[in-house]
């Protein structure tokens, strides 16, 4: 069966979205809808979304006001009878559901799907959940494809059709490979992919030494960063107000530093020599945009999400730039915002920061490339260095590594999204992202609990 249903539109009353007011277009979860609110709906309940009201749980939804409040967005949705059970669980169009009517849910039920803790109790193996640290309050976590608490691996976090029998017999070879040193006992116990969580909650940490070659390892992927702060300017006088083409400027200009940067850092890998210049211009051409969000969202994040912050603040969007922001704009904002706590969660180290840099530029996966199993080799030899480097460094910490791997995918798919945005969106999208991401910090500071949620303010505030 088909999703959605056809509007039959010849009278003179056009149907309209019983949501938000806007021109319906069929029959969607059971309701008259919009492209829009279908849309919202479907990422809501697929992603396990759990989000808050900044008012009273009673925010004006029409079409101009639906994205200031996700919260009562949601609500009226499960009110007006939505069938989340006609949304398939993989994601794709076409709804699982015979029935086309709405449902009738009791306020008990809105009321623990609105919580969350519907979600908790419907999944024996959460399929939508990124953190694996039991933190309750993540619950807005989006999707990267991974199952909470698997450990990834060197295929499987950065490709999405090669597989790795991670036995230990398997891993002890490849230790010994690409780090050639004896294999160190603790390595004997890595666990398989899909029961990493299970033995890392039994077996207690356990002090150990590091490998003799990962320190080394390690500091020549930091000699090769560029860890001085950007030399672009964000110092705006007080009452300056900041335009949309000056905003834009300003980023532009900040996405040509890092990108130089990016090109510096590749010449001074410690690998430099052992790739021809076609398969590095291969992988910079694919990766630079990851590249970029992730020494944003590290390295460069107090300047960042600071002085641009700041910058942002004196920029105003107009009423039209307001009401054009897009659904697509949306999803890039949220998950931008969800990968910022994650990274301020972790408090990712330079250290840990090289790897994961040198780990999303080693992508074997790139079509175009001339040696494929040198730079899986590569990819492969960073992969253990960072699981090392990390499990030594923080040995009560025994999800870290995975967790820190799990960025990578999420990394990857938001730079591909981010492309897409429409160019004159970007000043407001990063004005809201910041906006949000500063005023987190500041909770955090001040000790009190921010919402790990989209909250219910517009993106222009």
């Amino acid at each position: 069966m088909k999703e959605e249903t056809p509007v039959d539109d010849d009278g003179a009353d056009p149907r309209v979205c019983l949501i938000c007011g806007d021109r319906a277009t069929g029959l969607h979860y059971g309701i008259i809808s919009c492209e829009g609110c279908k849309g919202f709906f479907k990422r809501s309940i697929c992603n396990k979304r759990v989000y808050r009201c900044s008012r009273d749980k009673n925010c004006e939804m029409s079409r101009k006001q639906r994205n200031r409040c996700q919260y009562c967005r949601l609500l009226k949705c499960l009110q007006m009878g939505m069938n989340r059970k006609a949304i398939r669980e993989d994601g794709m169009p076409g709804g699982r559901n015979k029935s086309i009517g709405p449902v009738q849910i009791t306020d008990e039920e809105i009321e623990r799907i609105m919580s969350g803790q519907e979600f908790k109790e419907e999944a024996s193996l959460p399929e939508h959940t990124w953190s694996t640290n039991g933190d309750s309050s993540d619950h807005s976590s989006p999707s990267n494809g991974a199952s909470e608490g698997n450990q990834p691996s060197p295929a499987s976090t950065l490709s999405s059709n090669r597989s790795i029998d991670m036995n230990g017999g398997y891993t002890a070879a490849l230790r010994d490979q690409y780090i050639n040193t004896p294999m160190n006992t603790s390595y004997q116990l890595l666990p398989h992919l899909l029961s990493y969580a299970a033995q890392s909650g039994l077996l207690a940490p356990q002090p150990r030494s590091l490998y003799p070659q990962s320190h080394p390892l390690v500091l020549q992927l930091v000699a090769a960063e560029e860890l001085d702060p950007l030399a672009t300017p964000m110092l705006i006088e007080d009452g300056y107000k900041v335009t949309q083409v000056e905003l834009f400027a300003l980023l532009c200009r900040l996405a040509d530093e890092l990108l130089f940067r990016q090109i510096s850092w590749i010449k001074k890998l410690p690998f430099f020599c052992e790739l021809s210049i076609e398969d590095y211009t291969c992988l910079l051409s694919s990766t630079w945009q990851e590249l970029i969000l992730l020494s944003c969202l590290t390295i460069y994040s107090a300047q960042i999400f600071g002085d641009l912050a700041d910058v942002t603040t004196k920029y105003t969007p107009s009423d039209d730039e307001l009401q054009s922001f897009s659904e697509d704009g949306m999803e890039v904002m949220e998950r931008l915002i969800y990968l910022f706590r994650k990274f301020h969660q972790l408090k990712v180290s330079n250290e840990e920061y090289v790897c994961m840099k040198a780990i999303n530029f080693l992508n074997q996966d790139i079509r175009g490339l001339t040696n494929v199993s040198q730079l899986e080799q590569l990819n492969r030899r960073y992969w253990y260095v960072c699981q090392d480097y990390t499990e030594f460094k923080y040995p009560h910490q025994p999800k870290r590594f995975p967790e820190i791997m799990m960025c990578l995918p999420e990394i990857r798919f938001m730079a591909g999204k981010l492309v897409n945005v429409p160019l004159e969106q970007l000043p407001l999208l990063f004005k809201a992202v910041l906006h949000s991401c500063k005023s987190s910090l500041i909770s955090y500071r001040t000790g009190s609990s921010p919402c790990l949620t989209t909250t219910g303010t517009s993106p222009g505030n």
